[in-house]
């Protein structure tokens, strides 16, 4: 067994080539330094496999001398799942596995590697006229690997589902340095357990995953786009229905974004006019996508309707082009990031059935109002699936550190009533390493005693992202 660092470094640079290797602290960074900066511990080294039976070798030497492993892709994780808890593991990065191994334009899939990022791979099937329909802010840089490990979800989960809906296959390297090829697709294959499902959404804490077969889809031929001025979040959960009703399907996103949104957008110059001329408390970004020639304008009919009923203003923003198209997205993609240039924040990633979602955003903004009336809310997300980033800025000119440190208290008053309402902790960012105290309060004890189970039977030695998920 190994006993110090001296000896792991030698072990690895036998194992890989010294360019795969990094381990002076200075030349860590990227790696160590998440988005939220919240978590700050070091690593004993950084690997960066070539392939996969790099992947394997790696693994079967931590098994072997019980080294934990943190398997990272493009880091943009939420939780602290992607970096050291201990400041004793290796992080194995597998941004170098990023080739598209194959792709069938007619069974609509696509085989690629996990360091694929995921910008990648919505331009790399453009030129066959397929789409990869899941998108998330981070997708500059995250990495189809950790998209399936955290099961990423996005503005499309709406109406094509999170990361799991969109997974036809998976490869992985096990705890014990096997490979689970489960890369075929086939429609009908009820052959046992769904291994797929199980290491999709365990933030590599049983497997590391390498390749994936993925879903494609047609390019829409249209998208109409609106970005539509509301008095209220109930109004704006009624537009949902009614849309809904008539588009199905078709209706591929719905994204509620507060004033407070567009003001910072604006004062932080991300947006450079004014795009919606109307002062309303709320807004909704929706989106219509059509795969066929017909009737492709229902979002306009349906939005002249509601201001003909006085259930929208006359503020709506109708996207002309795919410049504008654009504009309106980059107004909703640059939410979260710019909340960050107004100071501190408080952020909760929770779900509720989309029908609670009026009343979890008015009890939540009363109960932080109660604990200081200045704290500045910022509900913005996925209305239609009842996802909403519920989060909150520090007040103008307050302490940062002073406001922080209500955080418990703020957490608390958010998700008690997210658990009033049956609703989830962690909609699409996981629990990681930031929610695994909080998970123990609120699972099901026979669902947690399921998830240790398992964890103990797939890596008996706890190599696998240790005290992430359950500590």
């Amino acid at each position: 067994m190994i006993k110090n660092t001296a000896q792991i470094k030698q072990a690895l640079g036998n194992l890989l080539d010294a360019n795969s290797i990094i381990f002076a602290q200075e030349e860590m960074g990227a790696y160590l330094d998440e988005p939220r900066k919240r978590f700050h511990k070091k690593a004993l080294a950084i690997v960066l496999p070539k392939n996969v039976s790099d992947v394997q070798k790696i693994v079967r030497f931590a098994s072997e001398h019980e080294l934990v492993l943190v398997p990272q892709g493009g880091n943009t994780g939420l939780v602290g799942g992607q970096v050291p808890l201990f400041a004793n593991e290796i992080i194995i990065s597998l941004s170098r596995l990023n080739r598209v191994r194959k792709i069938d334009v007619a069974a609509g899939n696509i085989v690629v590697e996990a360091g694929m990022i995921l910008q990648q791979l919505h331009e790399s099937v453009t030129k066959d006229n397929m789409f990869f329909p899941l998108t998330i802010a981070s997708k500059g840089s995250a990495q189809i690997g950790g998209v399936l490990a955290t099961n990423a979800g996005g503005i499309h989960a709406l109406s094509y589902g999170n990361a799991r809906e969109l997974c036809l296959g998976i490869e992985a390297v096990m705890a014990d340095g096997s490979l689970y090829n489960g890369l075929k697709y086939l429609k009908k294959d009820n052959s046992g357990y769904d291994l797929k499902n199980l290491l999709i959404g365990s933030e590599g804490t049983l497997a590391i995953i390498t390749a994936a077969n993925l879903k494609l889809i047609k390019q829409p031929i249209e998208n109409e786009t609106a970005l539509v001025a509301l008095e209220n979040v109930q109004q704006a959960y009624e537009l949902f229905c009614t849309i809904k009703q008539i588009a199905n399907s078709k209706l591929s996103a719905f994204e509620i974004i507060p004033r407070f949104g567009i003001d910072i957008l604006l004062k932080h110059k991300v947006i450079e006019k004014e795009l919606i001329k109307d002062n309303s408390p709320y807004y909704v970004l929706a989106e219509i996508s059509y795969f066929e020639r017909g009737n492709n304008d229902i979002l306009m009919g349906e939005l002249e309707k509601a201001y003909e009923k006085e259930q929208i203003s006359d503020g709506t923003i109708y996207a002309q082009s795919v410049a504008e198209r654009e504009e309106l997205w980059h107004l909703r993609e640059a939410m979260s990031e710019t909340q960050g240039l107004e100071g501190a924040s408080i952020k909760h990633d929770v779900s509720v059935a989309p029908q609670k979602v009026p009343q979890l955003i008015k009890r939540g903004i009363e109960a932080i109002a109660k604990i200081d009336k200045n704290i500045r809310p910022c509900p913005f997300g996925h209305l239609g699936d009842g996802n909403i980033h519920f989060n909150f800025s520090q007040p103008k000119g307050a302490n940062p550190e002073e406001f922080l440190a209500m955080s418990d208290e703020i957490h608390k008053a958010i998700y008690d009533i997210v658990i009033e309402l049956d609703g989830s902790i962690s909609a699409e960012h996981g629990i990681g390493q930031l929610k695994t105290d909080l998970l123990k309060q609120v699972k099901d004890p026979v669902a947690l005693n399921m998830m240790q189970a398992i964890k103990n039977a797939l890596d008996p030695k706890h190599i696998m992202n240790r005290g992430k998920i359950l500590r």
